[in-house]
């Protein structure tokens, strides 16, 4: 593969906040490094990037890990895009105020903004993204509603592209978004080379749902809780009750009596419910055949599946995603998978 002269180098500066997540950062210059050269050389050819703080002093993640050597904010105009990368959201978060200045200066200029992770949050507080879509982690939905009540977050994504703002959800999605803006400078064959390097097979395209986790309040029982674990971790089968008292060190009666007390209904139901709640996810965000949901959520096959889904949910999957389909119509809650335990009493 050699290098072409169809395009200019994807340049790319890079505003590292303070405890910013490494992973979204690792992945997405990696993905650049990986096509800026031949092979693994690791030369800014095709692709520049320049990693930057508001003292130009190293950048310290979240994990500990410090990113050196790092500059003062650069000209905006010199990049094709400044990707911003977020720390840890806590309550005595820091508030980079001339971080959030060079974000508004580098607007002014219409360079493209990109938020990663939480980086996201900065952009919000910089004033940038009223009446924009933003897409966030399933991780920071609450907390993003939470603090930014008017800001409609936007969590089924893994990232969204409104032309001069492009928001990520983070983690591993930060390749996906990386090779999609190489392949739009640079080309397929670029993008392709990053990804199968980092022993991915393709981009997934920003419309591909983040996974659904299950998200459980305020469950105070800590057995409850610890079955409750064990069940997210194996949406795709039907466990036994046996193997599940089991693996959490009680007995089935005691499993059985727990449950009942806490969330109002045995844990065989909960965790058929779950399961089923999972298929409605799925059938919504994502292409997957009915048969192919049935056996993911542990059905024995498409026929039992879609008789306990239509007992649950008054429509049969086919019929439910005809409804999905339907414009106009509001689609499930990505984020519906929450448990909450009963009030004490």
């Amino acid at each position: 593969m050699s290098l072409s002269s169809r395009d200019e180098p994807l340049s790319v500066g890079f505003v590292l906040l303070h405890r910013f997540t490494l992973m979204p950062f690792a992945a997405f210059v990696d993905c650049l490094r990986l096509a800026a050269d031949e092979g693994d050389r690791s030369r800014q050819l095709r692709c520049h990037w320049t990693f930057m703080t508001s003292t130009g002093g190293p950048a310290v993640s979240s994990c500990g890990a410090a990113v050196s050597p790092c500059e003062t904010f650069r000209d905006p105009a010199e990049f094709d895009y400044i990707v911003v990368i977020g720390g840890v959201q806590d309550e005595k978060a820091r508030t980079d105020t001339t971080a959030l200045a060079y974000l508004r200066r580098a607007a002014a200029l219409r360079v493209p903004l990109v938020g990663v992770c939480t980086g996201v949050f900065a952009l919000i507080q910089a004033g940038l993204m009223t009446g924009r879509r933003c897409c966030v982690s399933w991780y920071h939905h609450r907390d993003m509603i939470q603090r930014f009540p008017a800001i409609e977050p936007v969590a089924d994504r893994l990232f969204v592209d409104d032309g001069d703002r492009i928001t990520c959800a983070g983690g591993a999605a930060s390749a996906d978004l990386a090779a999609y803006l190489i392949e739009r400078h640079l080309g397929k064959a670029w993008a392709m080379k990053s990804l199968h390097i980092m022993l991915l097979e393709e981009a997934r395209a920003g419309s591909q749902p983040q996974p659904q986790p299950v998200v459980f309040g305020k469950v105070e029982d800590r057995l409850v809780r610890r079955a409750l674990a064990v069940l997210e971790q194996h949406l795709g089968e039907a466990m036994s009750m046996d193997v599940l008292a089991e693996r959490v060190g009680t007995s089935r009666r005691n499993l059985e009596r727990r449950f009942r007390e806490t969330l109002g209904v045995g844990p065989q139901k909960f965790a058929r419910d779950l399961r089923l709640r999972y298929g409605l996810w799925l059938l919504h965000y994502t292409g997957k055949s009915i048969t192919e949901i049935g056996e993911r959520c542990g059905f024995a096959d498409t026929a039992h599946f879609s008789r306990h889904f239509r007992s649950t949910f008054g429509a049969t999957p086919s019929e439910m995603r005809k409804r999905a389909s339907e414009t106009g119509r509001e689609r499930v809650d990505p984020f519906f998978l929450h448990v909450e335990g009963r009030p004490a009493l």
